[in-house]
C-alpha cells in the first residue's frame, strides 16, 4: 500500500486515528509538553523570550499552556539545521512524516520570521531553508515532498506511482500552492531582515523555475510534461485521463492536479491556489526587484500574476458572480465547497490573496462557512471546517485558527477560542482533524503546522485584540 499523509505513519509510529483519551486527561496540571532542552532541535533565544512575553498576557492558564506546546514545535522537533555547499541548509519534517513539504515548511516557519532581526541563529535557519527549497524545486518542481537525502528513493511508497519519480522526491504530487508558499516565506524573511544572504544566484534559479513551471501549467501551448497515477482504491489519490486530470479549457488559469489536503482536485483550475499564485508571484517580484536588482525578473513575474488575476476575474466565480467558485474547468462548470487546508477560500487574506473586507471574499468566506459546504460539520464538541482527506465529519482546528484570524467580531473569536481549548484531547496540542461530536478521536498528534498557525493566531490576538487573551474561556 502507498503510504501518504492520510495513512499518518513514519518515524513516530503514528496512527490514523487516535486511541480514545481519557476524559480526565483534560483535567491534568499544565505542565509543558515540550522537550527537554538538551533534545530540542533547535534553540532559538529570541522564540524563547517571546513565549515568555506573550504567555504572560494570557490569563486562561489552558490557553497559555497550549501556546507554550504549540508555538515552539516546530523549532523543538522538525528542523534539522546542517551545511549543504559551504552554505546553511535546513530540512523541515511535517512532524510524524519523515519528509519536508514545501508548503509545510514555509507554513511552519512564517510564524517565527518577525523575530528574525533579534536573532542570528533564527536568520541562519531561514537562510537555510530557503536555500533547501529551491534545491527542492530544481529537483523537480512538480514534487510537493522530499527527502533529506537527495540521492534516495521515497519512503512514503510513491516509488509505485506512475510519474516520473526522481532520487529525493518523497511525492510527486503537483500542487500550485508548492510552489507559491516558498515565494511567501521569501517574501516575508526579506521583508523583516533585508538580509541579502539566501537570496543567491542558486535561490534565483530555483525560484525562476518556479515560475516557468507555473507558466507551464496554464497549459497554452499544450497538456505540459506532467503526468501522476496511483495504484490504489481511492480516487481522491488518482488522476483520470492517463494521469492528466479532467478537461479544461485553455483560460489563462494554472492547472493543479492536487489541493493543498493532498487530494486530487475534481476540476484542474484550483481557485484559492490561483489567487495565491497571483499573490505570491507578486511577492516574489519584490524580492526580485530589491534583493537582487532584477528588474527584467521582476516585470515577468508582475505581468504573469496580472494576466492569473484577469483570468480569475472572469472565469474563477460562481454562476452570478456573487462568490469565488472552489474548482472550475473553464467551460462553465464550478463547484462550490471549501477545504480547511490552506490556501483555501476561507483564508484567502492569510496569504495576501485578499482583503479581508473585500465583500466578495466576505460573502464567500460565509458560504464556506456554512452548510452550503458539503465539508462543513457541526457537532457538540465544535463546528468547522474539514475536507476528503480524512473523512466526514472531521473538523480540522486549523479551520478555527482560520476563522479566528480572519475575524473582527469577538464573539466569534471568543467562541473559536473556547472550541480550540475544548477539543486537543488532553494533549496540549493542536491536531490535523478531530470528530465533530468527541474530541478524543482524532488524527496526526505530531502535526507542526496546525501548532504553528495556533501560535500566530495567539500573536495575532496579542497585537489586534489583547483584551480577549486577558479573559479566560
Amino acid at each position: 500500500m502507498t503510504l501518504t499523509r492520510r495513512d499518518l505513519v513514519a518515524t513516530s509510529g503514528a496512527i490514523a486515528l487516535s486511541a480514545m483519551v481519557p476524559a480526565s486527561a483534560s483535567a491534568a496540571p499544565f505542565v509543558s509538553k515540550r522537550p527537554p532542552r538538551e533534545k530540542r532541535a533547535f534553540i532559538s533565544p529570541a522564540v524563547e523570550a517571546e513565549i515568555k512575553r506573550v504567555k504572560a498576557k494570557i490569563a486562561d492558564v489552558e490557553l497559555a499552556w497550549l501556546f507554550e506546546n504549540c508555538y515552539p514545535n516546530t523549532l523543538d522537533t522538525t528542523v534539522q539545521p546542517g551545511t549543504v555547499d559551504g552554505k546553511p541548509d535546513t530540512f523541515v519534517i511535517t512532524g510524524d512524516i519523515d519528509a519536508m513539504w514545501l508548503r509545510d515548511s514555509s507554513a511552519q516557519l512564517q510564524t517565527y520570521v518577525h523575530l528574525a532581526p533579534k536573532d542570528a541563529g533564527l536568520r541562519r535557519l531561514f537562510h537555510g531553508a530557503l536555500q533547501r527549497q529551491a534545491r527542492c524545486i530544481l529537483v523537480d518542481p512538480y514534487a510537493n515532498a522530499f527527502l533529506k537525502d537527495t540521492s534516495a528513493k521515497s519512503n512514503l511508497g510513491a516509488v509505485n506511482d506512475l510519474t516520473e519519480m526522481k532520487p529525493g522526491v518523497a511525492e510527486r504530487k503537483w500542487e500550485i500552492d508548492s510552489l507559491c508558499y516558498p515565494m511567501r516565506l521569501a517574501h516575508a524573511y526579506w521583508t523583516a531582515t533585508h538580509d541579502k544572504a539566501p537570496f543567491d544566484a542558486f535561490w534565483a534559479r530555483g525560484m525562476a523555475q518556479a515560475v516557468a513551471t507555473l507558466k507551464e501549467q496554464q497549459r497554452l501551448d499544450g497538456p505540459g510534461p506532467y503526468r501522476f497515477q496511483r495504484r490504489e482504491v481511492t480516487p481522491t489519490e488518482t488522476l483520470m485521463f492517463g494521469g492528466l486530470g479532467s478537461p479544461t479549457k485553455k483560460v489563462g488559469l494554472i492547472h493543479s492536479g492536487f489541493r493543498p489536503s493532498d487530494d486530487a482536485c475534481v476540476f484542474p483550475f484550483l481557485i484559492p491556489s490561483n489567487l495565491f499564485a497571483v499573490s505570491a508571484l507578486t511577492m516574489l517580484a519584490t524580492v526580485l526587484r530589491e534583493a537582487r536588482g532584477d528588474a527584467a525578473g521582476a516585470a515577468q513575474a508582475e505581468a504573469f500574476s496580472t494576466s492569473v488575476r484577469q483570468a480569475l476575474e472572469q472565469y474563477g466565480k460562481m454562476p452570478g458572480g456573487e462568490t469565488w467558485a472552489f474548482e472550475v474547468n473553464g467551460f462553465g462548470d464550478a463547484i462550490f465547497m471549501d477545504d480547511a487546508n490552506v490556501p483555501s477560500l476561507s483564508a484567502l487574506p492569510l496569504l495576501g490573496a485578499a482583503d479581508r473586507h473585500d465583500p466578495l471574499y466576505r460573502r464567500t468566506a460565509a458560504l464556506a462557512w456554512s452548510p452550503r459546504n458539503p465539508y462543513f460539520f457541526a457537532g457538540s464538541a465544535a463546528q468547522g471546517i474539514g475536507g476528503p482527506h480524512v473523512g466526514m465529519d472531521m473538523i480540522w482546528p486549523m479551520s478555527l485558527i482560520t476563522r479566528a484570524l480572519m475575524s473582527d467580531d469577538d464573539a466569534v473569536i471568543r467562541q473559536c477560542l473556547s472550541w480550540l481549548k475544548a477539543t486537543h484531547g488532553g494533549t496540549g496540542f493542536m491536531h490535523e482533524s478531530f470528530h465533530k461530536d468527541d474530541p478524543a478521536k482524532f488524527t496526526r498528534s505530531w502535526f507542526a503546522w496546525a501548532n504553528g498557525l495556533f501560535g500566530d493566531l495567539i500573536l495575532d490576538l496579542e497585537r489586534r485584540k489583547p483584551a480577549l487573551l486577558a479573559a479566560t474561556y
